[in-house]
């Protein structure tokens, strides 16, 4: 890395990504790669049955070792994770230990599994130089049997019981402990834990920093590790860790009562009735803390895990403050000049953060669109995870032999045996959802591309690296059944962050380009080969990432006499077309091997949307009376059957568009002379699809699955506050399903769907999401994106009444702004100083401590915009951010002139964006 290099850092964090991207300081080695929950996760699960969720409990989690990763709160950890640091608290009444956060498994909740507990990821740097975070712990007695009994008491159609119905709150009995993280190096952390006491009542608290390692040795017979007690040259008390792999780091405790050592080995006799191999186990720090147990502890001071014990006594409102350090080397072989500037190291790495996000963030943001910003990006960037799933051998310790011939799959992952994961990655939520999805990592990086473009990249190039993605060119869709099928939207993923880094950052990764194209040629190519049942360029996939949408479970449609042609996956695969003709035309600028690509895809593309409108069978997908797309569910009898449910799956092909600018076509002509090849061919042949010749604005071209006729109709469907449009975005099935119920019969049983803004009723997929109502962000962040494109086509003088039904009109871009403010407005305060997200929770819309501590939920309530689902699903939600950022940089001028079929992304790539 060059000094001119260094020296075009815009901000202290800038130059710590360059010197990480270029390898000349590991600044990412240490993060918050702690899960929040690794106990009833699959890679955890040895029971028969697969029910991971009974197989390793909460209950059980203190007292049994992981094999595959560790949980914590607020914790960080090595990339491999291999040496841990997390808090444990105690208030003095709990039974347990607060060593990890606690929710319902999936047969506890009335809707699912879900966490209880409150706590906010506030901030963060890309390369976690600086981190904040808080976590509210009640000073009384936590609820544990009161959350499992109410919860498993309500019925399906009763709303959620949370931590703060229980009255625990009530009183402000409780201490926000905040957590920063400051690094002076790269693997070397400083750690300030602000105590403070939110009540009237003066508060005991104990504070217990706890660094332990990973079980490795009982697996893989690896080096045991060693945590001994020691001190620092000024007295401190200090934990030294060696490692074979890390090598020796010291965590230093300033000020601490005292150090507890113990095993971090599972206590067999406590939870299988048979003798333990030490007196030492990992529940061995609650047994002497909690139960008085002191044989508990190692007098020794030695073992793989420890803690540094604070008891606080703080007079009511009142705060203080823990600093420890952890970095590598031991206390005798480094100076300790970070020990004494801690205070001045800490407010440096915090203005770096401020720089940085001043840098990142598009001038002019009020306060609130800030705020926004900042959180959803840190909880973007606390949600990474160290994820480790070697699948063979998981296989062969359940007794399953990976390579036996079988036509199907027996067991869980069976036919996914080449996967060996071992990465960082973005995880949807830490709590509730603690492996990746394919289709929420693709979002994941639309959002990372604004702040850490590598990572983006490198997440992209993770799920089509031989590791992950499998020999037939499948992606993995999530741990439960990688063979699952989620929406084809990586190769839009890829584009988006490679136009991001041209536009925004200066850097046209071509290679990157290429290689991804590589990969993607063999992923659409198993789409084609699977998931067109009949050869007809009509797609199936299953739930396709929208559970429940269906009036049944859609991976189950044999079961319904046929099979079932989908809307949205025929729409999805006409986008991937769209797309990998965009980037092949991008790298065919450059490198005439391409050049043969576009005119493959446009095949592909215009196949499928001629399939879509205009099948000739006995029902497509268009319904040319409602002016809307259905699913067909196609019999073996030959008949067929238009599911009619207004819902998202038939505003997914309003999403299948791009544009090409007037040089594409005059640098590759030979797209005009296949487009005049099959109307020549096909002269007499109708079609509702859009004719890709006809020149737009700044004569510009159209691929898009709707003509201007069609295209109106469905607006109008999609914008009437009586179907679509909330106040808050678009919701995911038609609000007109309140009214009047969608019923379908089959073999004498009636299928019914009715429009349900908040919680399912049902439970398909588990009960824990619903897509009946709410409103998602990642399928309104592609209609946005969508409008955005149609509207460099065809300009300011398309408009349609916006809403449907008030006789203003509107032009695309409006529109799309419109809806983006909606989006956004769910965020921030309203004219009565409320968060929408928050809905009726008064704790949380008025109380200075709550109010500006935001949570960006899985989805969002259809009427009201209140989040549902799991709290911390910063992931997609944080769209958001992109959202903020284009609307902020852009005005419907530039954006008629840029061009382009990314957006809304504020990048400009030669004409467009």
């Amino acid at each position: 890395m060059s000094a001119g290099q260094l020296a075009t850092a815009q901000t202290p964090e800038h130059q710590r990504l360059i010197e990480a991207n270029a390898g000349f300081k590991p600044w990412r080695t240490w993060g918050p790669y702690l899960s929040e929950r690794q106990w009833g996760t699959v890679r955890e699960d040895d029971s028969h049955d697969g029910n991971a969720w009974e197989s390793f409990s909460h209950d059980q989690a203190r007292s049994r070792t992981y094999q595959w990763g560790e949980d914590g709160l607020a914790g960080i950890s090595d990339d491999r994770q291999l040496l841990c640091f997390a808090l444990a608290l105690w208030n003095g009444k709990d039974p347990i230990l607060k060593e990890r956060l606690f929710g319902l498994t999936n047969s506890e909740g009335n809707h699912g599994e879900d966490v209880k507990e409150y706590y906010y990821y506030l901030d963060s740097t890309p390369t976690h130089s600086y981190m904040r975070y808080i976590y509210k712990y009640p000073l009384n007695a936590f609820p544990y049997n009161e959350l499992v009994a109410t919860n498993k008491a309500r019925s399906r159609y009763e709303s959620e019981y949370e931590l703060i119905d229980t009255g625990i709150f009530d009183e402000s009995e409780y201490c926000d402990v905040e957590v920063e993280y400051a690094k002076a190096g790269p693997e070397d952390l400083l750690i300030q834990i602000r105590v403070h006491n939110r009540s009237n009542q003066r508060a005991s608290l104990t504070v217990l920093p706890t660094l332990w390692c990973r079980n490795t040795w009982a697996h893989d017979g690896s080096n045991k590790p060693e945590l001994k007690a020691s001190q620092s040259t000024s007295g401190a008390a200090c934990i030294e860790a060696w490692h074979s792999e890390l090598g020796a780091f010291t965590l230093q405790c300033a000020g601490a009562d005292e150090l507890v050592f113990t095993e971090n080995e599972t206590n067999t006799e406590r939870l299988f009735q048979q003798p333990n191999q030490s007196p030492y186990t990992k529940c061995g720090i609650h047994r002497y803390l909690v139960d008085g147990e002191h044989k508990a502890v190692n007098p020794a001071q030695r073992g793989t895990k420890a803690s540094a014990i604070f008891k606080l006594s703080l007079a009511a409102h009142s705060s203080t403050s823990i600093q420890c350090r952890l970095s590598k080397a031991t206390t005798e072989s480094q100076n300790e000049s970070a020990e004494h500037d801690f205070d001045q190291i800490l407010n440096l790495r915090k203005q770096d953060c401020d720089a940085f996000y001043a840098h990142v963030m598009p001038a002019g943001l009020d306060a609130e669109r800030q705020l926004v910003f900042r959180q959803a990006m840190a909880g973007m960037l606390w949600s990474k995870q160290f994820y480790n799933y070697d699948i063979a051998p998981w296989l062969q310790k359940r007794g399953i032999d990976p390579l036996a011939v079988t036509n199907k799959q027996v067991f869980r992952n069976q036919q996914w045996h080449h996967m060996n994961n071992c990465d960082v990655i973005s995880m949807p939520d830490k709590w509730e959802y603690p492996w990746y999805a394919a289709w929420d990592l693709a979002f994941h990086t639309m959002a990372f591309s604004l702040v850490d473009p590598s990572f983006a990249k490198q997440q992209l190039s993770l799920m089509l690296s031989s590791r992950y993605l499998h020999p037939n060119g499948q992606i993995p869709a999530y741990e439960w059944n990688f063979g699952d099928v989620n929406p084809p939207v990586h190769a839009w993923a890829t584009y988006y962050v490679y136009l991001t880094g041209v536009g925004l950052h200066g850097q046209a990764d071509h290679q990157w380009l290429k290689q991804s194209f590589h990969k993607l040629l063999i992923n659409f190519t198993w789409w084609v080969n699977r998931k067109d049942a009949d050869g007809n360029n009509v797609y199936q996939g299953g739930f396709l990432g929208l559970d429940n949408i269906g009036i049944f479970d859609r991976t189950e449609s044999p079961d319904m006499g046929g099979h079932l042609e989908q809307a949205d996956g025929t729409a999805w695969m006409a986008f991937y077309a769209q797309t990998m003709v965009n980037i092949a035309l991008e790298l065919a600028r450059s490198d005439e091997t391409y050049r043969e690509y576009p005119v493959k895809f446009i095949r592909h593309y215009l196949r499928i949307s001629h399939a879509m409108v205009n099948r000739n069978a006995s029902e497509s997908m268009w319904d040319e009376e409602d002016g809307f797309f259905y699913d067909v569910l196609r019999k073996s009898d030959g008949s067929s059957t238009r599911l009619k449910v207004r819902s998202m799956v038939g505003l997914i092909p309003l999403c299948a568009v791009q544009v090409f600018d007037q040089d594409v076509v005059e640098q590759f002509p030979e797209i005009g002379e296949i487009l005049q090849r099959m109307r020549d061919k096909y002269p007499d042949q109708h079609s509702s699809f859009h004719d890709i010749s006809l020149k737009g604005y700044a004569n510009r071209q159209m691929m898009s699955a709707l003509d201007e006729t069609n295209l109106r109709r469905v607006l109008k469907i999609m914008l009437d506050p009586d179907e679509f449009l909330s106040d808050y975005g678009i919701r995911s099935i038609s609000k007109r399903h309140e009214r009047d119920p969608y019923r379908f019969v089959h073999n004498q049983q009636e299928y019914v769907v009715q429009y349900l803004p908040a919680e399912s009723d049902s439970g398909l997929f588990g009960g824990n999401s619903n897509w009946r109502g709410p409103i998602w962000m990642p399928v309104n962040f592609a209609i946005i994106r969508a409008l955005s494109v149609y509207f460099t086509y065809f300009g300011n003088d398309f408009k349609v009444e916006f809403p449907t039904g008030s006789g203003q009109l509107a032009n695309l871009y409006e529109i799309a702004e419109n809806l983006s403010h909606r989006l956004v407005s769910i965020f921030t305060r309203n004219d009565e100083g409320l968060r929408p997200v928050f809905g009726s929770q008064q704790t949380f819309q008025r109380d200075p401590h709550w109010r500006d501590n935001l949570l960006f939920y899985e989805y969002f309530h259809g009427d009201n915009g209140a989040g549902i689902g799991a709290s911390h699903q910063t992931g997609w939600s944080s769209l958001v951010v992109n959202l903020i950022h284009f609307f902020a940089a852009n005005t419907q001028e530039s954006r008629l002139a840029s061009g382009g079929n990314t957006g809304p992304i504020p990048v400009e790539r030669h004409s467009g964006i």
